[in-house]
């Protein structure tokens, strides 16, 4: 689906954390500006914990694609992990990493995409050592076929994974973790689950708006997680123009959003069911996740 400026990045604050959240992206969800290249993490919280992460973002305009680097920089490994890699951009996100002086350990989606090729594959290819990540639910082949409530480790750090169905069948956000080790405060990335002001369409791929609705309410949306007055989820619970109404509402809405057929999706979603190489006659077969 066509994203203007739309993050799909938020954060989170732990149950415990006083500490503000804020965007990361300072784009305008109402601007149609795609210069935004790259951005640091930053967090009101001086803990040494909150500075062993690094994190990047990274955009692709053609689909308005965000690619997130994530890193354990205080772990002697410095092990990273790519969400959401387009093929197009693969050589720039490797580049990144060398120059960074990570080591790539993953190479994830958040669900199967009908804008854009996955790189998880390329990326694979380049860097033979990487494995690649997505859910089971998605019915794609990956290296790791996650489910909810499991854990992503790099380093000292983790993402903890939630399911988010409904855009797609087998969408999920990852959160990073929530503990005294763990950087405050906490983010969640959220494929098309939940976008700013906005949420991803949900009339293909299995989607469904009933299940969109109940998933964002009960994994992102949810009161013990966000502090009010300042953060990205408590905007979104006030200011959301779908998800703030009733179900009935929401799926009305949805179901009348009257949006073009996805150009790229006869060609992205066949690809991307295998790691983002679907002709394989011309990949190497083990470069083709299991």
């Amino acid at each position: 689906m066509l994203r203007i400026s739309l993050l799909r990045f938020l954060s989170l604050p732990s149950r415990s954390s006083s500490s503000s959240s804020l965007f990361f992206n300072p784009v305008s969800p109402y601007s149609h500006s795609q210069s935004m290249a790259a951005s640091a993490y930053t967090t009101s919280s001086d803990s040494a914990s909150s500075a062993k992460l690094l994190f990047r973002q990274l955009f692709e305009k053609e689909s308005s694609t965000y690619t997130y680097l994530l890193a354990d920089v205080a772990h002697p490994d410095r092990p990273a992990l790519l969400i959401d890699p387009v093929d197009k951009m693969v050589d720039r996100d490797i580049s990144l990493v060398e120059e960074l002086g990570l080591k790539l350990i993953y190479a994830m989606n958040t669900h199967v995409h009908a804008d854009h090729v996955t790189g998880t594959g390329l990326i694979k290819t380049k860097l033979p050592g990487v494995k690649s990540i997505i859910s089971k639910a998605s019915n794609s082949k990956a290296d790791r076929l996650i489910e909810a409530g499991e854990k992503i480790h790099f380093g000292d750090l983790f993402l903890e994974v939630r399911a988010t169905p409904g855009h797609t069948l087998g969408c999920v956000t990852y959160v990073t973790g929530d503990g005294p080790n763990q950087p405050q405060p906490r983010m969640a990335f959220t494929g098309d689950a939940l976008l700013i002001r906005g949420c991803g369409r949900t009339d293909f791929q299995g989607g469904s708006s009933r299940q969109l609705y109940k998933s964002v309410h009960s994994q992102l949306l949810r009161p013990h997680l966000l502090e009010m007055q300042v953060s990205t989820v408590g905007e979104e619970m006030l200011y959301n123009p779908r998800l703030t109404k009733d179900e009935e509402t929401f799926q009305n809405i949805m179901e009348n959003l009257k949006l073009s057929y996805p150009k790229m999706i006869d060609i992205a979603v066949p690809a991307n069911m295998v790691c983002g190489l679907q002709d394989l006659s011309e990949r190497p077969v083990e470069s083709v996740s299991n």
